[in-house]
């Protein structure tokens, strides 16, 4: 186990097929909400989320997802796959392990998509959701369509990583490539280098680079998934609804990729609100405005 002043003592637990290295604050027998990070992230986007929910008296799940942190693959002949269902299988697993029945799950970046496929494809384990950016399921086939050229542009790290100059060249200047991600994905958010860092220390792990380089090219469909998901995402590739109660938030000044919330409001078909946190607040919202993270969590937990 690790101490960190802002998340306290991380725990390790066999989930599925990782060793999930997580933060568990709050009373363990509080409602429990699993709060879920995207890439170039990690759990310290909830250091300030996480302990005002604990003081609310929920318990509070923060896992590494796979290829961050202390998550590790318990076979090393596991495929290091990125795929999105396989991680929201990991969070059922994660869940399971922990004996959770029933959660609220939050997230943004990968971490919102996460919390969609959780919330469309098993509605009986997640009471209610928060989503940074709304809805984020996709397909390859989806994906195939070709964007407007401005649109296209913000994906340029995506292509970047279809290329064997784009594996080398993340593994060869992660630090610096993330940090930069951080910059035009929250251009107004004045982070500091110990801020940077405490989160950098994520990315290495033995499994990072493989599975970012996983991810992105199998949203392009350059990448195979694992035949064990191929059902969900058949499920995912329609495009579900997603009925649990509901808010989505954006920062109004989101420099990374992401959708006008008119074009997904139609996607949440039970109790729904759309919020726009404003004063600079980039991607990272839960780590930039953790005050308005918190309030959607328990106003939504109504």
């Amino acid at each position: 186990m690790s101490q960190d002043a802002a998340l306290g003592t991380r725990k390790q637990i066999d989930a599925g097929v990782l060793n999930v290295g997580y933060a568990d604050l709050g009373p363990v027998d509080g409602a429990a909400v699993i709060l879920l990070h995207g890439w170039p992230y990690d759990i310290h986007s909830y250091a300030e989320v996480a302990p005002m929910l604990a003081a609310a008296g929920y318990r509070v799940i923060v896992p590494h997802l796979r290829g961050y942190g202390s998550t590790r693959f318990l076979s090393d002949d596991s495929v290091r796959n990125a795929q999105q269902s396989a991680i929201g299988v990991d969070t059922i697993d994660l869940m399971d392990a922990l004996g959770i029945d029933r959660a609220i799950v939050a997230g943004f970046d990968w971490g919102a998509r996460t919390a969609n496929i959780v919330a469309a494809l098993w509605p009986e384990r997640c009471k209610c959701m928060v989503s940074v950016s709304g809805y984020l399921i996709g397909s390859p086939a989806a994906n195939a369509a070709p964007l407007p050229p401005r649109a296209e542009l913000g994906w340029w790290y995506q292509f970047y990583f279809a290329t064997e100059r784009g594996r080398l060249g993340y593994a060869q200047n992660l630090r610096a490539f993330n940090r930069f991600i951080w910059e035009l994905a929250s251009p107004k958010w004045r982070f500091d280098d110990a801020t940077f860092e405490r989160t950098a220390a994520s990315f290495d792990n033995p499994d990072h680079v493989d599975i970012v380089i996983h991810n992105y090219r199998w949203r392009l469909g350059l990448a195979p998934g694992e035949p064990r998901y191929a059902e969900l995402e058949r499920q995912l590739a329609e495009g579900p609804t997603i009925t649990v109660p509901t808010i989505t938030l954006e920062g109004d000044a989101n420099g990374a990729p992401h959708p006008d919330p008119s074009a997904y409001a139609s996607k949440f078909t039970g109790t729904y609100e759309h919020r726009t946190i404003a004063g600079g607040v980039g991607h990272n919202l839960p780590q930039e405005a953790p005050q308005a993270f918190v309030d959607a969590i328990l106003d939504v937990d109504t």
